[in-house]
């Protein structure tokens, strides 16, 4: 088998303020891991103009009806999984919109699938799965910046034309060499030698919340900082959808319960009923004409 060097990887580093760990009391433990987690958001900071670009590229993708698709393996590509499939219910996408691939299939989100993220031809096979196209935009996530899943799921992105993004944790990461944009996140060692799950899995945690939250603003999911996309799919939301519009709308429980059902569960054609005292059909037409932003919509004028 062939080695692989990893001492120039700043994730698999010792930490020096964690060498006599296992010496630590409880209470030391606690306050040292809790410190090296406070690094985390500044680190995240220093990135803030690629992921920027990433943000545009993937609202460019959304409105060529392209898609978010993640792409990792172990710990990162668990995160994409997640966070894509956060995206349902938070945005009221449907779950071909943004699509979390990880190496080894479903599976690997409990159990680690044997030599899968070893593997270059793999994630090209899962990504033609899917029917990538050029419209999409695919995001390589990888902690060490060298996985080859997701080298060979970004180089099959590029050859098919889709954006690329990659999102590791070294500098310089070798993903970086096949995505358009590279975001490198940079949180130093591990509070645990090697344990990526901690700092760098909470800086890309970070990450994917921009990517995914600020290109679902970027397409009218939100008005002013309401998620009015929501969908009501248990008693929570469904109380949680009653609420937004009572915040938008400056009106009593009864009333917004009201205009929920009326509009058939759909906070935002409830939004422009009350905000234009329209119709539940006019409202919905004022959405079409303005691609599904509330604000827009309730600032046309007739």
């Amino acid at each position: 088998m062939t080695r692989i060097d990893l001492d120039e990887l700043v994730t698999e580093q010792r930490n020096p303020h964690t060498m006599n760990l296992d010496e630590f009391s409880l209470a030391e433990a606690c306050r040292r891991m809790n410190a090296e987690d406070q690094t985390v958001a500044g680190s995240v900071q220093k990135q803030l103009p690629q992921i920027e670009q990433a943000v545009a590229a993937i609202i460019n993708a959304f409105n060529q009806k392209g898609r978010l698709i993640y792409l990792g393996a172990g710990t990162s590509g668990r995160l994409g999984v997640l966070d894509a499939a956060e995206c349902v219910p938070t945005f009221g996408v449907a779950a071909t919109q943004v699509v979390g691939l990880i190496a080894g299939g479903p599976q690997a989100m409990t159990k680690a699938v044997e030599g899968a993220e070893d593997s270059l031809e793999l994630a090209s096979q899962d990504l033609k799965k899917i029917q990538l196209t050029a419209a999409d935009a695919v995001v390589g996530i990888a902690a060490s910046g060298r996985t080859p899943y997701v080298i060979g799921g970004l180089n099959y992105a590029r050859e098919v034309g889709a954006a690329t993004i990659s999102l590791a944790c070294n500098r310089p990461a070798q993903i970086s060499q096949f995505a358009q944009i590279a975001i490198e996140i940079d949180c130093g060692p591990e509070f645990l030698t090697g344990s990526t799950r901690l700092k760098a899995g909470t800086a890309q945690k970070m990450t994917l919340n921009m990517l995914s939250t600020l290109s679902m603003v970027g397409i009218g999911k939100v008005y002013n900082n309401l998620m009015v996309d929501v969908l009501p799919t248990n008693a929570k939301l469904v109380e949680r959808s009653k609420r937004i519009i009572m915040d938008a709308c400056g009106v009593d429980y009864h009333t917004a319960a009201h205009y929920f059902e009326q509009a058939d569960g759909q906070v935002k054609v409830a939004l422009v009923m009350l905000l234009t005292k329209c119709s539940k059909e006019k409202a919905k037409q004022k959405l079409a004409q303005k691609a599904g932003f509330v604000k827009r919509a309730v600032n046309e004028k007739d």
